[in-house]
């Protein structure tokens, strides 16, 4: 692993010595695809666009923020801002980094959280863009605008992420992929027609399972919070 994190803060370096115009874009890009934007700015949007897409990206947002958290409890993932100094590879050789305000974030890192909820939870837009847009255009271009957009976006949140020392690349893959995997898998099951009793009771469990989760893992010997 040491080798696969010293490559990535080698491609971190590259990404921050890239044209000083670009730093207010990484950063920006990084703010604007924090999850909680998936819940105040995707979800309205996707509701006013239809009722049902908006309840999909609502419930698939839920269900992988919260996979997101139990991933991590396991796959654990070094901060590239906190490993470069604890690996002690600043000693082995001249690492030019520089440091953000969104650059110290603690927890596992394993997988990106940024892009797999926002790949997740943005699935079942794009294919509602893209339905809308192969029913109004024959153009193959038009038709495939949505996933070309989806995919540049994930890119781009993924290059952000490492700019600014939060996760390594393969991190970023680790999150995209399972951000679009969660997304078409769950867009099937979408609980449109549900009480909201079946969301309270829903999100009830989740809160009780990761606690459980939680207490299991610690009285295993395995310190989550490391």
């Amino acid at each position: 692993m040491d080798a696969l994190h010293t490559a990535g803060i080698h491609f971190a370096e590259a990404l921050q010595a890239g044209p000083p115009c670009l730093e207010k874009f990484w950063i920006w890009v990084t703010s604007l695809a924090d999850p909680k934007c998936i819940f105040t700015i995707g979800f309205p949007l996707a509701y006013f666009l239809d009722r049902k897409v908006g309840v999909s990206v609502l419930w698939i947002g839920l269900v992988s923020e919260w996979l997101n958290v139990v991933l991590k409890w396991f796959l654990f993932g070094e901060r590239p801002f906190w490993w470069v100094h604890e690996s002690g590879l600043t000693r082995k050789e001249l690492v030019t980094l520089r440091q953000f305000a969104v650059s110290c974030e603690t927890g596992p890192g394993d997988p990106s959280g940024h892009c797999m909820i926002t790949g997740a939870a943005l699935w079942p837009l794009v294919t509602a863009l893209t339905a809308l847009a192969s029913r109004r255009s024959r153009s193959l271009v038009v038709k495939l605008s949505p996933f070309g957009a989806y995919t540049l976006l994930l890119l781009a949140v993924g290059l952000s992420r490492i700019f600014v020392l939060a996760h390594f690349p393969h991190q970023v893959v680790g999150g995209i992929l399972a951000g679009a995997a969660l997304g078409w898998g769950l867009q099937g099951h979408t609980p449109a027609t549900r009480t909201m009793g079946f969301f309270v009771a829903t999100a009830l469990a989740l809160l009780l399972g990761s606690l459980a989760l939680h207490s299991l893992v610690i009285a295993a010997g395995i310190d989550i919070d490391w």
